[in-house]
């Protein structure tokens, strides 16, 4: 082959290289906007599992606040807190929290507190647990997460939120222990938050929040 033809050969491989290159950009553009907004339909989704469209007029995903605190949400992130009112009123909210400790490695939940301080009820977003076993805290596994509904700090009392292996209230999954631990305590320490910061999370406007001191140590 001579160097015409090994030119030749260079040239037509750079070609397709752009042309694939062209393609994928152009590909990433034009879904991109569409990935984002499926996004955001299956988190409202999700949102209004816990606070339905009918007991708030305003939109969740626009009322919103950022805070943080490691101690008690698990992450030292910012943690997005998404707010309903009803005519003005707080009527619920929903944290962001995360379990760190997990079977294999981090949970991510949506945790709904009503005004009153009750769990409206706790989502499962994303976790690595493992098939068949700790993936059961998905509702879409197991009805175990609905265990959470209508909870509150005094239901059961505070030294009873954990697995009854742990002398708590809460089942543990056949075979899972660890999941559904981590997951008990980061759904305590959400309402433990909430108990403490309440006044703060519901007193900032949306377009300018002021997220409330967090426990961070």
């Amino acid at each position: 082959m001579n160097f015409r033809q090994v030119a030749i050969t260079a040239i037509i491989l750079l070609l397709f290289a752009l042309v694939g290159t062209a393609l994928v950009v152009l590909t990433f553009d034009n879904t991109r906007e569409r990935i984002a907004a499926n996004e955001r339909a299956t988190l409202l989704r999700k949102l209004h599992q816990l606070i339905p469209p009918g007991i708030h007029d305003n939109i969740l995903l626009e009322d919103t606040l950022t805070v943080t605190d490691s101690a008690l949400l698990g992450t030292t992130g910012p943690v997005t807190v998404y707010r309903a009112r009803k005519d003005a009123q707080p009527v619920a909210l929903v944290i962001t929290p995360v379990a760190p400790d997990g079977y294999s490695g981090s949970i991510k939940l949506l945790v709904g507190i009503n005004a009153d301080g009750t769990l409206s009820g706790v989502r499962v977003v994303a976790h690595k647990e493992t098939p068949g076993l700790g993936d059961a805290i998905d509702e879409s596994r197991s009805d175990w997460i609905h265990l959470f509904d209508n909870r509150s700090l005094g239901d059961p009392p505070l030294e009873r939120w954990g697995v009854k292996k742990d002398g708590g209230n809460f089942d543990q999954l056949t075979g899972a222990t660890i999941t559904p631990r981590a997951v008990v305590k980061a759904v305590r320490q959400a309402l433990l938050y909430y108990r403490d910061h309440q006044e703060a999370l519901f007193a900032s406007n949306a377009s300018s929040p002021a997220a409330p001191e967090g426990h961070d140590n």
